[in-house]
């Protein structure tokens, strides 16, 4: 059984978007309707937050330290972590739409893919869309009619681009050019409604250095490891009802953070671990350090 554990005593409304910094060997994590950013050194056990204007949907690292691109409501800004300083990079998707970010994760050649998503995912609006943006800012459109758009990972070796629409529960996979960043042959990687033994919605995820994807089954109390080939062959239970996304860290990327939800209370699961809390698994196997934008 894989040892979990909790991670400091920040604990969050809305647990996203783990990603760990190897120059600085910390782990930055946010808050989405807390509306912060949290970086967290396990040398010190010390956790630092910065306070946003916006909900930060996701966020990559750069190639400056401590300098971070943040998809915060409608646009994307730079964050500076030293002064807490927000500056305007470029607008997304346009406001009047009603829509925020969510989800993003850099490709290896440094592109931000980043979607879009109604603010109330309850309702089930299917109005969001999935975006390429490269290093000058230029945005190019990938999917539209999305939901929530989640669990973006890029497999470099198979060629291969992951994400999931959370509210379709269903994982999907393209063939993608690392070099031109074109993708086809879109098809169904893995579908959770059609496996009886996983329980709860596809959220964020990561790859290991075998290629297997590990999704958050947010609602399902766990993580599941799926192999390249679509077949399940791990799961890890964990403390909380709604994990949202696994990212390695560590020093050899062997500990596997996980950020969840909270009910706005701070209140325990069953478990004694609060919702919201960011935890440490101790998984078995190594991740592979995140692309920065090349900027």
């Amino acid at each position: 059984m894989a040892e979990v554990a909790q991670v400091g005593s920040v604990v969050a409304s809305l647990g996203e978007c783990p990603v760990w910094s190897e120059n600085e060997r910390v782990l930055y994590w946010e808050d989405i309707d807390g509306r912060s950013i949290h970086r967290h050194d396990p040398s010190t056990g010390v956790t630092e937050s910065r306070s946003l204007p916006g909900r930060p949907g996701s966020f990559v690292l750069t190639p400056t330290v401590g300098r971070l691109l943040v998809a915060m409501e409608t646009d994307l800004v730079w964050l500076d972590w030293s002064t807490g300083e927000t500056e305007w990079f470029v607008c997304v998707e346009d406001a009047s739409g009603g829509n925020r970010l969510n989800d993003g994760r850099c490709d290896p050649a440094g592109r931000y893919i980043v979607g879009t998503m109604h603010p109330s995912p309850e309702e089930s609006h299917f109005v969001g869309s999935l975006y390429s943006i490269d290093q000058a800012g230029a945005a190019s459109m990938l999917e539209t009619e999305v939901g929530v758009p989640n669990g973006l990972v890029f497999d470099a070796d198979r060629s291969r681009m992951y994400w999931t629409d959370t509210l379709r529960h269903v994982i999907w996979v393209w063939d993608y050019d690392l070099e031109t960043g074109m993708r086809r042959n879109k098809r169904v990687f893995f579908d959770y409604e059609a496996h009886d033994q996983v329980l709860g919605l596809p959220d964020g995820a990561c790859l290991d250095v075998d290629g297997c994807y590990w999704s958050a089954s947010v609602e399902g109390w766990a993580l599941i490891r799926i192999t390249p080939e679509g077949t399940v062959d791990r799961r890890i239970d964990l403390p909380v009802q709604k994990p949202t996304m696994p990212a390695f860290g560590g020093a050899d990327f062997s500990t596997l953070y996980v950020t969840s939800i909270g009910d706005g209370n701070g209140s325990e699961e069953s478990s004694g671990v609060p919702g919201g809390a960011l935890l440490a698994v101790d998984a078995g196997v190594q991740g592979l350090p995140e692309p920065r934008f090349a900027s």
